[in-house]
């Protein structure tokens, strides 16, 4: 597993409860959600590395289910 760095994210309010109520769907939780859509955001935006050699491409946490929508 990756090397975790703790960080102190300031968040609109507004924007955090939108993000837990995306987690709460998803069966993730409010920081696996948000490394999640960070890192869409870095795919999406050409700015993501390879995926790692051991099969995690990064888009989600591990043992998460995923949903399609």
């Amino acid at each position: 597993m990756a090397e975790r760095k703790p960080f102190l994210l300031r968040i609109d309010r507004d924007v955090l409860d939108a993000l837990q109520r995306w987690a709460d769907d998803d069966l993730r939780s409010l920081n696996g959600q948000i490394e999640f859509v960070l890192r869409r955001a870095l795919r999406d935006g050409g700015r993501a590395s390879a995926p790692k050699a051991d099969g995690d491409a990064g888009s989600q946490a591990a043992g998460t289910p995923s949903r399609k929508r």
